[in-house]
């Protein structure tokens, strides 16, 4: 024989929030807020309230098991290729990890640059990163644009010597338009600061003991009317080596003369001395990769 609860205000089994009126044998329509004292336990309900509790508790457990089962995937997923477990990081209110951001970079170590060349943006210029060197990086002279991997110890004063070393500049130091009086005017200096003389003053190779002309001439520099001088230079110690002044206008801008320079070492360690061709021969101007130049090949205007 059941006991039904007497009349009174008890929690709304279809609003948890408020109290309802029993009515001894049947609920009202008379609700409430609840009181903060402590209620009497609450009636048995009708047949559907508890069928819809029933449903409900049900989907709040498949509920909690489906976010466990999602949070264990990802967990697992959350491994690298070794089976290692890596951190897991949650997403604000989520429980689903985080994604974890992918950086890309190329081949020279800068995402948006080309690794085949380096870029003189003052100069208008690209010049080809030829095989055995390398973008200039911890080198003192400011104009230096690429050189050979690695150091050695200088054969003379103490420091490091470099096998291979190119650089780039603007001449701004007086009015002399002439490639070929640029380059002729320039190879001197060029070879007494690669063997003679460094920025410290010291003598990595105990100064230029002599010096012969290798070759000189004409030379289409990114379609531009350019000329060279190279040298071989020998050295009081070590193997010395070869520079090279080339000279053409910019084509950028007030189109001043640029002069690049090469020296290489002779003999083991140093780059054949065809890359100073090689080089000179890609150089092109900024956003135009089809304008080339090189020994024998047509030349261009020196201006415009």
């Amino acid at each position: 024989m059941s006991t039904t609860p007497p009349p009174g205000w008890y929690r709304d089994p279809s609003y948890p929030l408020t109290e309802r009126w029993w009515d001894g044998t049947a609920w009202t329509d008379h609700r409430r807020q609840p009181e903060a004292a402590p209620r009497p336990p609450e009636p048995p309900r009708p047949a559907a309230v508890d069928s819809r509790r029933a449903k409900a508790v049900t989907l709040t457990v498949a509920g909690a098991v489906l976010v466990a089962s999602v949070v264990t995937g990802a967990v697992l997923l959350d491994r690298d290729d070794d089976g290692d477990r890596t951190q897991t990081r949650t997403a604000p209110g989520g429980s689903s990890p985080a994604p974890r951001p992918t950086v890309t970079a190329s081949a020279s170590g800068r995402p948006s640059e080309d690794p085949s060349v380096v870029v003189d943006e003052l100069n208008g210029i690209t010049l080809p990163l030829a095989d055995g060197w390398v973008r200039a990086e911890n080198v003192a002279e400011d104009d230096v644009v690429m050189t050979t991997p690695g150091t050695y110890d200088c054969p003379g004063d103490p420091g490091l010597c470099r096998h291979g070393r190119v650089s780039s500049r603007t001449v701004t130091a007086n009015d002399e338009k002439s490639p070929r009086a640029l380059a002729e005017n320039d190879i001197e200096d060029a070879a007494n600061s690669a063997y003679d003389r460094d920025l410290l003053d010291a003598r990595p190779y105990r100064g230029i003991t002599s010096h012969r002309l290798v070759k000189a001439g004409s030379v289409a520099v990114a379609g531009r009317a350019g000329y060279f001088v190279r040298w071989r230079v020998r050295t009081a110690v070590g193997p010395g080596g070869y520079v090279e002044s080339l000279a053409f206008p910019s084509s950028v801008g007030s189109q001043s003369p640029v002069i690049v320079r090469f020296a290489f070492d002779a003999g083991d360690g140093g780059p054949p001395v065809s890359d100073m061709d090689r080089i000179t021969e890609g150089i092109r101007p900024v956003g135009d990769a089809d304008t080339g130049g090189g020994v024998g090949s047509s030349i261009g205007p020196p201006g415009r």
